[in-house]
């Protein structure tokens, strides 16, 4: 799911579609609702229940316009959706958990940016927003399930400048459907979290004056949590504010090991972190600058660690040459091989096209997805950069 727009227009389409992976092909996408603003922070996310209906959760930036969800009438089925809730939130995360059904994590804009979790059996029917986390201004998280478990990293907004405006480093995780939550270590934590200093703190970078910036967070085979996020020395564009620093951060099951992995030229340069089950690292992100340097995102690249994260190595160029940058490299749920990273490129300085982009696990293989379609069914465009 993605958010589009008309032709000539910058108006936010929340759309939603599928690859087929027996065909090759895919179907025009869903248009779900017409969101009236030019935002992308509205921008949905998807996810299935256990009997595979399509969920697409339509965010909202802050309290000027409504959040909704969206469920698939039919499993498996993008053609027909009913809207189940208009409501609030930003930022939306939803989990579905086997046997318990929704954790949803997600942002509320109530006085600053503060983290919420909500709980549903069957996306009807919803319990009562709980706070996790309000530290100052609030936080920015990422978060990513590993059987029942759920995790989340991120940073937080201190009340006082100078100083980093974003920084430090945070991880806690629920085991238990979001009831109790603890740190890497398993302690129990006090919610909401309101004070910097506190046990699900990973990394004190305020104290080195680092901006933080949270990319992803997967699990080694023992379910031990890896970080993966950017440090940088300001939030303004230019090399005034490098180094940018891509680095995980890895609970060894007794404390956290940092690590630099490669260094790209935007604090905005995100991509994901995929454990394999031959102990392979590989990240797929634009750490390689692009037509527009210094600007979000740049040219796409594989990397990959044999030894969790101590050295990169990049093995793939997947984009070369590009007219615009791409960015915001998304790591799928569950991501089959063949599908295995999903982007958009733009021009990172003023209005442009924007294009979406899948490659395999090589990423050798490179798909663009048609920009128009006169059928029902299409083949997205091999890409050879």
């Amino acid at each position: 799911c993605y958010g589009g727009t008309p032709r000539d227009e910058n108006r936010l389409l929340e759309m939603v579609s599928y690859y087929d992976h027996t065909t090759g092909m895919v179907p025009r996408p869903t248009i779900l609702i017409d969101k009236a603003t030019q935002d992308a922070h509205d921008n949905p996310v998807v996810m299935f229940d256990g009997e595979g209906h399509v969920w697409v959760f339509v965010s909202a930036h802050g309290t000027a316009r409504p959040a909704y969800i969206f469920r698939g009438c039919e499993p498996g089925s993008v053609e027909r959706f009913d809207r189940v809730l208009e409501t609030n939130f930003s930022y939306p995360q939803p989990w579905y958990m086997p046997d318990r059904g929704f954790l949803f994590l997600h942002t509320r804009y109530l006085g600053g940016r503060f983290l919420y979790s909500m709980t549903s059996s069957d996306g009807l029917t919803w319990s009562e927003p709980r706070e996790l986390s309000k530290i100052a201004h609030g936080h920015y998280q990422v978060s990513w399930p590993r059987g029942q478990k759920v995790g989340t990293a991120f940073n937080f907004h201190p009340e006082k400048l100078p100083g980093p405006p974003r920084t430090n480093l945070y991880y806690m995780e629920t085991s238990d459907f979001g009831a109790t939550w603890t740190n890497a270590a398993g302690e129990r934590l006090g919610l909401p979290l309101v004070d910097p200093r506190n046990s699900a703190l990973v990394w004190d970078y305020g104290s080195e004056d680092w901006q933080v910036f949270v990319k992803d967070v997967n699990y080694d085979a023992d379910g031990n949590p890896i970080v993966l996020h950017l440090v940088s020395r300001g939030m303004g564009t230019g090399p005034q504010n490098d180094p940018r620093i891509w680095r995980t951060a890895r609970w060894t099951g007794s404390d956290w090991q940092i690590l630099d992995a490669f260094r790209s030229d935007h604090n905005y340069d995100t991509g994901g972190l995929h454990l394999e089950g031959d102990g392979t690292w590989r990240i797929i992100g634009p750490t390689e600058p692009g037509p527009q340097p210094y600007n979000t995102g740049g040219e796409v690249a594989v990397w990959t660690s044999a030894d969790s994260g101590s050295s990169w190595t990049k093995v793939q160029d997947v984009t070369r040459n590009s007219t615009y940058n791409h960015t915001y490299v998304r790591r799928p749920y569950r991501a089959h091989p063949d599908f295995y990273a999903f982007w958009a490129d733009g021009n990172a300085r003023e209005m442009s096209e924007s294009r979406l982009y899948f490659c395999d696990r090589s990423g050798q293989t490179v798909y663009r997805l048609p920009t128009e379609m006169s059928d029902d069914w299409a083949y997205p465009e091999r890409v050879r950069f």
